[in-house]
């Protein structure tokens, strides 16, 4: 059985715990505020502009519209048969730049690995957003071109939609065949699912024009629909990547919350089990102390 100083210095030692996990967690959860703030005002915009670009895409017809997705967003140059090239892909992966916040960055990194041994013949680059995701990249011999950890604690449009202009640019040139991105979408303050999304290319959307032709109504568009698609398409895509940094940004806070908030719980359970074990001890300490007096004071 420990001594009554052992389970004093558990005490101690778990009571300065207890003051670090409620400081983590208020921290995290001021900053979860204000990215809940952020992902859920912009996600209507983002609905609204894919609501403008089906629009504009049921004007043109599916064959239009297929087209036009064709035309401004297809890699340039055609495919050589006789000497066929190994796919070039792009992953863009977010995580966080600290750990202590669950499985939040284990999810991320399964999944990209998922991604990894699914590409596995490929030309595969992985553009690693936070430290945690680059230093497994690192290890598993896919080092990040770029360091993009000041992204993962402080999103910014600028250098999200510089990321992903380049990312445009190398696929509409070729340099690309593929861009996909894994992060964790925020669904609420405890539940985070992580998700892998295509990018580019956006022939997916194809289909939608088909969908939406019949119930939307004539519109007289200025200039032509091909013209818009052209300048809506790249916001579109910088959009959407803006949207999952500020998801990824907010399902940490999520998680680290609900992390520090278990550890917090568990260490006052834990703090309650020693206390009472240190009470009996010393209980029984000085039971054992008033036995021994009785005893020496009946001998005399």
């Amino acid at each position: 059985m420990p001594s009554l100083k052992e389970i004093k210095g558990r005490i101690g030692s778990v009571q300065s715990t207890l003051k670090i996990t409620s400081a983590m967690k208020l921290v995290a959860s001021a900053k979860l505020r204000r990215a809940q703030q952020a992902i859920e005002g912009m996600r209507p915009y983002e609905r609204k502009l894919q609501g403008m670009m089906e629009r504009v895409a049921a004007q043109t017809g599916g064959a239009g519209h297929s087209g036009a997705y064709a035309r401004t967003m297809s890699p340039a140059g055609g495919e050589d048969d006789s000497a066929p090239a190994r796919e070039k892909v792009s992953i863009v992966a977010f995580a966080s730049n600290s750990s202590l916040c669950g499985a939040f960055n284990a999810n991320a990194l399964r999944l990209t690995l998922d991604a990894l041994r699914e590409f596995g013949g490929a030309d595969i680059t992985v553009h690693s957003v936070g430290r945690k995701m680059a230093d497994a990249m690192k290890k598993c011999g896919y080092p990040s071109p770029e360091d993009y950890h000041n992204l993962a604690d402080k999103p910014s449009y600028a250098e999200a939609s510089a990321l992903a202009e380049r990312l445009m640019e190398d696929f509409r040139e070729g340099r690309l065949d593929r861009v996909e991105l894994i992060y964790n979408h925020f669904v609420s303050s405890g539940r985070q699912v992580p998700v892998r999304e295509t990018l580019l290319p956006m022939g997916e959307m194809a289909g939608v024009a088909g969908d939406v032709a019949s119930g939307l109504p004539d519109c007289i568009l200025e200039p032509s629909a091909s013209e818009l698609l052209e300048n809506l398409l790249p916001k579109s895509l910088k959009l959407k990547f803006f949207t999952a940094l500020l998801d990824s940004n907010a399902s940490e806070h999520a998680a680290r919350t609900v992390a520090m908030q278990t550890a917090t719980d568990n260490g006052e359970d834990l703090l309650q089990e020693l206390t009472l074990q240190y009470n009996k001890s010393r209980q029984q300490k000085i039971t054992s102390e008033i036995l021994d007096l009785a005893g020496g004071s009946q001998e005399q």
